[in-house]
């Protein structure tokens, strides 16, 4: 993944935010919504494509393009580079491939433990009961 290619190939777009927020949110398009296309893109090879289509499977439309808004700022330029961290943060989640797990046999130490406790309980009910005379 080449991050600097990456950032060159997304699209962004400057929209009105919703909601309330009275002359600013009229007057100002401070909302940023950002476009990628994952089948076009030169930053990324085609296996780690394929495993982005599978790990970002819901957040893709039917055209394998990502989609991402932010208004959470006043400012643009603050939602710019919100959403360009965000993007970032998700492509590399993406592409993280968990370690594979190794199966490992059960420690004696932890066997002879349970063992000892279990006899221990067993002397602890056998003083309980009354005795035989």
């Amino acid at each position: 993944m080449n991050k600097e290619k990456l950032l060159l190939e997304l699209d962004f777009k400057a929209v009105r935010s919703s909601g309330a927020g009275g002359q600013n949110v009229n007057k100002v398009s401070s909302k940023v919504v950002l476009t990628f296309d994952l089948e076009n893109s030169l930053g990324i090879s085609d296996e780690e494509k394929e495993l982005l289509k599978q790990k970002l499977s819901s957040k893709l439309t039917q055209n394998n393009v990502l989609i991402l808004n932010c208004d959470e700022d006043r400012s643009q330029v603050k939602n710019k580079s919100i959403v360009i961290k965000r993007f970032l943060s998700i492509i590399e989640k993406g592409l993280h491939k968990p370690k594979i797990r190794r199966a490992t046999k059960t420690p004696r130490s932890v066997k002879e433990r349970r063992l000892n406790t279990k006899k221990i309980m067993s002397a602890l009910k056998q003083n309980r009961k009354k005795p035989n005379f």
